[in-house]
């Protein structure tokens, strides 16, 4: 072979290992971005439900200590995220500021209660936990009753719930296209060493040590191709949030780790499997069935 088609043949596989890494990362910014929408879907959910209120009413009898007590039960509790006591006074200002007019002036009297205003947290956002809830604040004789948007607590996680199962049945499916495309991509590469992988079989090479560099070679484009996939997830989430205002509050560092880490091991994994079983066709191929593939 002259030097020069030896160059032209080593340019050719060096473009063709850019192309399969540059698609395998296009594949996995899909899976990195239908990860986010999950994690975002989640977390926004979990926003929604704590800020929802649950109002403990007390009675007009109730002294400071015994309000300080509910208060500070309430505040120890597992449900609540946060108590925010609401006088008499105050509850009847928030109604004057809300409805404009003041029912004190034509009664003579204030006919609001104090209340607690609790905002759970977001596992206790449900109606029957909310029953449970009440249960353990029956206790308290001064509290005169418990009130909640029972309707809005349940039509928020019936959506919620909707919406999680669309997206995880969306990832399944992108995760099934995303292992036929990367299969596809690392068979393609292989494809032009199946006559090397014939030859080292015919030596005696055994079946792992013919695999074990392809596997190795494809893991490092996976792991190239996670990283610039996730460099173009992050320029993309930079864009939509000074483009269109995109709120990233919901994108913590635990979050982002956790869509690494998928991103990460999603290019290791498939690119793997992918070509453990394209080498393992070759290997069992026999060297006159090679001019047909």
């Amino acid at each position: 072979m002259s030097k020069k088609k030896y160059k032209k043949k080593r340019f050719y596989f060096r473009n063709a290992g850019v192309t399969a890494t540059a698609s395998m990362a296009l594949v996995l910014l899909l899976v990195g971005l239908l990860a986010s929408v999950l994690f975002l879907t989640r977390d926004m959910g979990r926003e929604i439900k704590e800020k929802m209120t649950l109002s403990i009413v007390l009675k007009d009898e109730v002294t400071p200590k015994q309000t300080e007590r509910i208060k500070t039960f309430t505040e120890k509790s597992a449900f609540a995220k946060s108590v925010e006591y609401i006088s008499k006074e105050q509850a009847l200002q928030d109604h004057i500021d809300a409805l404009g007019e003041d029912p004190a002036e034509f009664l003579g009297w204030n006919p609001l209660f104090a209340s607690l205003e609790v905002n759970l947290n977001a596992e206790y956002a449900h109606n029957d936990s909310i029953v449970k809830i009440e249960k353990q604040l029956s206790r308290f004789e001064y509290i005169d009753k418990i009130s909640y948007q029972k309707d809005m607590i349940a039509m928020v996680n019936e959506n919620v719930r909707k919406i999680s199962f669309i997206l995880l049945g969306l990832a399944a499916v992108l995760m099934l296209i995303s292992f036929v495309l990367i299969n596809n991509t690392v068979r393609l590469r292989i494809y032009s060493n199946r006559f090397i992988i014939n030859t080292m079989k015919l030596v005696g090479a055994k079946s792992w040590f013919i695999r074990k560099p392809y596997v190795g070679q494809s893991i490092i484009n996976g792991v190239v191709a996670a990283v610039v996939a996730m460099l173009l997830l992050s320029g993309l989430v930079y864009y939509m949030k000074y483009k269109f205002g995109l709120d990233t509050k919901f994108i913590t560092l635990q979050t982002a780790l956790i869509i690494t880490g998928i991103v990460l091991v999603s290019g290791i994994l498939l690119t793997a499997i992918s070509s453990y079983f394209a080498v393992g066709r070759y290997i069992k191929m026999r060297t006159d069935e090679m001019y047909y593939v």
